[in-house]
């Protein structure tokens, strides 16, 4: 079954889940930030919103269109084996990549909070499950969980405008093979069931590995979102992907301006984004 995107209304609405301006004023702190993430967690554990710190009108998006905390992926009780987050106080935001590898339903979430006066005003949520780009759940917990997104020392740390070019540089070239990129070796993308990472374990690279392996042409990566962290070289962007416009989610590791991992979460919204897959591929990727 496919995950709901809109629904609820009157209910919704006495709730304080209804999709709405979201007034909470002010600015924020990686403190406020934080905490709003940590909640998070905690209310999907249980498929409820309450423990957030939410503003008094919260607008809640999923799939980069409007829904309803009632219905949609948030109301459900998941169980996470693993998050990342980014923060960044400048545009008061935190990213979480979300891993859920229960049988019953695995997904691989990217949820933006948007946090004022340390109330959270808008949730930006993009869900995949089966049937979405390259899905699997438990090879994604594997490498992203492997891989290091630690701390940058202080001394070596690019500014928020070298990070954000870095990650604009690899999105404008799918709908400009001209784009000059500043590929990073060693380099792995992260894409589902997909890794390019040449290494002996989950995760693992070798120096030669490159994330310079391809990518389509002709589509435009729109409406792009940016939740930048510079202490840890990291970007992630919200946006819609191709002539489709499919909701997707690129995060990027950048270290020394050059790209260190890429990680891509798609919605398809028909079988694997067009692309058929033979057993034989399935079977390799894991494609659930």
């Amino acid at each position: 079954m496919r995950r709901s995107i809109l629904g609820g209304g009157a209910l919704a609405c006495a709730l304080l889940l209804s999709a709405a301006p979201a007034l909470a004023q002010g600015g924020c702190s990686e403190n406020d930030l934080n905490n709003a993430a940590d909640r998070y967690l905690e209310a999907q554990a249980i498929g409820d919103p309450s423990p957030m710190p939410l503003g008094t009108w919260v607008t809640y998006n999923e799939q980069m269109d409007l829904g309803t905390m009632s219905t949609g992926v948030i109301s459900k009780k998941l169980k996470v084996d693993f998050s990342r987050r980014i923060v960044d106080p400048v545009a008061c935001q935190v990213y979480m990549e979300v891993i859920v590898t229960d049988p019953a339903h695995p997904y691989v979430l990217g949820v933006t909070l948007t946090v004022r006066g340390g109330q959270v005003g808008t949730i930006d949520m993009v869900a995949t499950d089966k049937g979405d780009w390259l899905f699997n759940a438990s090879r994604t917990l594997a490498y992203s969980k492997a891989e290091d997104w630690g701390l940058i020392p202080e001394d070596q740390r690019d500014t928020r405008a070298v990070i954000k070019a870095a990650a604009d540089a690899y999105l404008d070239l799918f709908n400009d093979p001209k784009k000059v990129v500043p590929w990073g070796t060693p380099c792995a993308r992260l894409e589902g069931g997909m890794y390019t990472g040449k290494g002996a374990n989950p995760g693992d690279v070798t120096p030669q590995d490159s994330c310079a392996v391809g990518v389509p042409s002709g589509v435009p990566m729109v409406q792009r979102n940016y939740v930048i962290d510079v202490p840890h070289g990291a970007v992630s962007v919200m946006l819609l992907m191709g002539k489709n416009q499919r909701p997707d989610i690129h995060t990027f590791r950048v270290e020394k301006g050059k790209l260190r991992y890429v990680h891509t979460i798609t919605v398809c919204q028909e079988d694997a984004c067009g692309f058929k897959y033979d057993d034989a591929t399935k079977k390799t990727l894991g494609i659930q």
